[in-house]
């Protein structure tokens, strides 16, 4: 989000689904407070084992390539956590690493930009008092880390930057896009504007140290793809929050989170709202005043499912669950949101406790549900289709299994890209579906008997635990 509001991005070419429109490394980016010692703080890579930087004693690294790439931006700051006694919050490190880049490079267009982080918009008039605390609290924590000898800056400037990271901050996930693990700021990517059915979409990809030839090592970045045929002159358009929701709903997160009022034709014409809160249809169609109790319903069971999933008692969330289904499935429509949501968290929750039939059940109304609203390359379609495949492979439903892994291959090749390692990942298991269902079509009974005897000998790997998380937002939004 630039000063010149709405301006926004134009292909200046014809797109395809799937093409790279651009790809643009961070101007400076952080690693989450609470996962600074599990997440590499170069390429946002989880690793079982991290080198630590012997100096600072608080930035994680890959190994020594990772370490090395860092340097130029972690230099002020090894020093400066070194002065201050310990590590600042994720927002403070952020505002540094752009001040001492200014204070490198100047704040003017560097290579490659086509705007600079002084045009950047910061919403700082549009701050409520909440906000004004913490952004107050944050520039006083600044002003105690930024080390004397470096440039100073004045107030104003230090709030406006605060303020670019409020409302710019993009999330960074992990190479398997299964956690935000930090937070962000690319400026040409904070041109696009937003559209709740948008044609790109964006992809965090941590790069390739792994080479053997540094030549052919590839940093981190975000890339703008393509979600449908784009012709020249269009808009360049990104969806700033999940689609699964009424648009009354989508416009308030809009204007709450990014200060603007969304007037994209799906929220102007309520588009698939009636999917989105559909009742059931036929002689048995419940009266308004049943739907709206089971809404109700619903919202007060995810409110407990929420704290129970926070206690990790996940037991108790299947049970909380079925109860809401229970009531749910005679009243509500198969796209109902409310009923799509349980039945989400129910196939998650039960596919880590091992339960796979009934959460591949559940999987698969959810993914009926999804195809029915979202567009068919969104990007949190293609992984929920990829775990719902998952899901059946471990259920031993292997035909079903195959189908929706090479569904979910097909949309995550255009949303991520064949280098992804989540693609590459979807590639093997298409590979190891495809050689299993010719084996089922071959002989049934000779197929169960292998696969029964495989888990007997080596342990079915668990699923991830569940995250407490909602599917993240384009940009971070400090909690």
């Amino acid at each position: 989000m630039t000063k010149g509001e709405m301006e926004g991005l134009k292909a200046r070419k014809e797109f395809l689904p799937g093409d790279v429109i651009f790809a643009e490394p961070a101007y400076a980016a952080v690693v989450f407070d609470s996962l600074t010692h599990v997440i590499c703080h170069t390429c946002f890579k989880r690793q079982e084992r991290l080198h630590r930087c012997g100096q600072c004693k608080f930035a994680y690294y890959c190994d020594r390539t990772c370490q090395r790439a860092a340097w130029l931006n972690h230099k002020n700051e090894c020093s400066a956590i070194k002065r201050h006694g310990k590590a600042p919050t994720e927002n403070i490190r952020l505002a540094a690493r752009i001040m001492w880049k200014i204070e490198r490079e100047g704040s003017g267009l560097g290579e490659g930009c086509l705007v600079s982080i002084d045009d950047l918009q910061n919403h700082v008039d549009s701050l409520g008092e909440e906000e004004k605390k913490e952004l107050r609290a944050d520039v006083e924590g600044f002003l105690e880390f930024w080390p004397p000898q470096s440039q100073q800056f004045g107030m104003q400037y230090i709030s406006h930057i605060f303020g670019v990271i409020n409302c710019n901050g993009f999330t960074l996930s992990d190479q398997r896009g299964l956690q935000a693990v930090g937070v962000g700021i690319f400026p040409n990517l904070c041109q696009a504007n937003h559209d709740c059915w948008p044609n790109c979409t964006v992809i965090f990809n941590n790069g390739n140290h792994e080479a053997v030839r540094s030549m052919f090592h590839t940093q981190m970045r975000i890339e703008l793809r393509a979600l449908s045929k784009i012709s020249p002159g269009d808009e360049l358009t990104v969806s700033y929050v999940d689609f699964l929701n009424v648009s009354e709903e989508r416009q308030k997160q809009l204007k709450k989170q990014y200060y603007f009022d969304c007037t994209c034709e799906h929220c102007k014409k309520h588009i698939k709202d009636d999917l989105m809160l559909a009742a059931k249809e036929g002689e048995s169609k419940p009266s308004a005043e049943t739907v709206k109790e089971v809404i109700q319903f619903s919202k007060d069971t995810l409110e407990k499912i929420n704290k129970a999933r926070m206690e990790g008692l996940y037991h108790e969330v299947v049970k909380l669950c079925r109860e809401c289904l229970k009531k749910q499935e005679p009243v509500l429509g198969d796209t109902n949101i409310y009923l799509l949501r349980i039945l989400s968290i129910a196939s998650e929750v039960l596919s880590y406790l091992q339960m796979f039939e009934e959460a591949a059940d559940y999987a698969k109304r959810m993914v009926d549900g999804y195809l029915k609203i979202y567009h068919p390359n969104n990007a949190q379609l293609g992984m929920a289709v990829m775990r719902a495949g998952v899901t059946h492979w471990h259920a031993g439903l292997i035909e079903a299994g195959h189908g929706l892994i090479c569904k979910a291959y097909a949309i995550l090749l255009i949303t991520h890209g064949p280098s992804h390692p989540i693609t590459k990942d979807l590639e093997v298991m298409r590979v190891q579906t495809e050689m299993e269902l010719r084996m089922f079509q071959q002989n049934e009974y000779m197929y169960y008997k292998m696969r029964e005897a495989a888990l007997k000998n080596q342990k079915i790997q668990v699923m991830p635990e569940p995250s407490n998380e909602a599917s993240p937002s384009l940009f971070h939004k400090k909690e």
